[in-house]
């Protein structure tokens, strides 16, 4: 029986990761469950899970959440609120597994906390490994912990790996990595309509269930630019043996191509509870709740390459991670105060990539090799995109 604690249990990473230990309740014990604000939510999972400790970083809505326990018939679930809660129930010596599912920016500090506290690590906040690059790994390498991708390419990688490979390591036989992209909703609209698409279009990805922010992240394809970061400090590859590949039905979730010439494709559908299950039984294999894929269904894969005229944000994240040092901070922070404005209607849709490329051109080049330096950077490239938007 392992404790586990979910960051970010109510959104839709948390709320998989919770139905998938829900059907394996002699593996998994839930100590502890977070949210931002959604305090309703947070309260229908304590009545389920029965988590020792339950936060909501909105203190006023930690409140909210704390009188309906009491109101209920559990009374043993202790509520905390702010920021640092979330580092003081990673670091909860009953835990030993942390669902990092915390989106953008605010899941860095309570994900670093669990990695320098030894714990294993369900990593599906792709920002914070963005974010911190080598210190995150290295504070990964120097407590022992355990980093298991939940991001279905990477995951996918991660299963197509050598027999007992560990994240962060270069393995000689791979040549390259194969990250495929679905394309997202506007993978085929004429290049001239994409000025005029609204949030609504943006957040209704073809294949997959998601938040708002990574829909349209799906749509830019930054996500996929964030992926390819992630995905050359977690296999310890150059940009340059990763490509980027589209592949619309979203069923081969990535490729791992061998010197040897062989290629390895993890197969599924659509479906992020077959990571998340993948990871938590790692190295075993338990059920999912996931359909069986049915390959007379899907009948067809196919494949092209990424049009950067259309996705310029790709671009961008290949340009940050070749730069190095603070860029691809910057450019996580830059894309994140973008895609906000958006979702806002402050800007429009083709303005996304526009304001990052404002936001990377303006910053100097520096090294990521503190913390400090990283948060310093973060919260300036912040104010430069944000500035940079109110000027449209």
């Amino acid at each position: 029986m392992k404790g586990i604690c979910v960051l970010g249990s109510t959104g839709s990473i948390g709320i998989s990761t919770l139905d998938v230990i829900a059907r394996h309740p002699d593996r998994y014990r839930v100590v502890a469950l977070t949210a931002h604000k959604n305090a309703e939510e947070l309260f229908r999972q304590c009545l389920v899970h029965k988590p020792d400790y339950a936060v909501v970083v909105d203190s006023k809505q930690a409140q909210i959440l704390n009188q309906r326990l009491k109101d209920s018939s559990i009374f043993n679930v202790t509520v905390l609120s702010e920021s640092p809660a979330l580092e003081e129930v990673v670091q909860l010596s009953e835990v030993d597994s942390v669902m990092a599912a915390i989106v953008g920016a605010a899941g860095l500090m309570p994900t670093l906390a669990a990695a320098r506290a030894g714990k294993t690590i369900l990593l599906a906040n792709k920002e914070a490994l963005v974010m911190s690059g080598i210190l995150f790994m290295e504070a990964i390498t120097r407590s022992g912990a355990q980093l298991l991708p939940i991001d279905s390419e990477h995951n996918a990688i991660f299963q197509c790996m050598p027999a007992n490979y560990c994240a962060g390591y270069t393995s000689k036989t791979v040549r390259r990595i194969l990250l495929t992209a679905s394309g997202g909703p506007f993978r085929t609209i004429p290049l001239d309509q994409l000025v005029n698409v609204t949030p609504e279009q943006a957040v209704a990805h073809p294949n997959w269930e998601m938040g708002k922010k990574i829909s349209v992240d799906s749509a830019t394809m930054m996500n996929k630019g964030l992926e390819l970061i992630e995905a050359c400090l977690l296999f310890s590859l150059s940009d340059d043996n990763i490509e980027v590949v589209l592949h619309p039905q979203s069923v081969i979730h990535s490729m791992v191509d061998y010197v040897d010439g062989t290629v390895l494709a993890q197969m599924g559908n659509p479906d992020m509870r077959i990571p998340i299950a993948h990871a938590l039984a790692w190295p075993d294999r338990f059920e999912s709740g996931a359909e069986p894929l049915n390959l007379l269904d899907v009948q067809r894969l196919d494949f092209e390459p990424p049009d950067e005229i259309r996705f310029p944000c790709l671009r961008l994240a290949r340009q940050a991670v070749r730069e190095g040092g603070i860029m691809p901070t910057v450019l996580n922070a830059a894309n994140e105060i973008a895609v906000s404005a958006f979702l806002e209607r402050r800007i429009g849709f083709s303005e996304i990539a526009n304001s990052v490329d404002h936001t990377l051109g303006l910053f100097p080049q520096n090294s990521a090799d503190s913390l400090e330096m990283v948060l310093e950077s973060d919260q300036k490239a912040r104010q430069i995109s944000d500035k940079f938007i109110n000027s449209l």
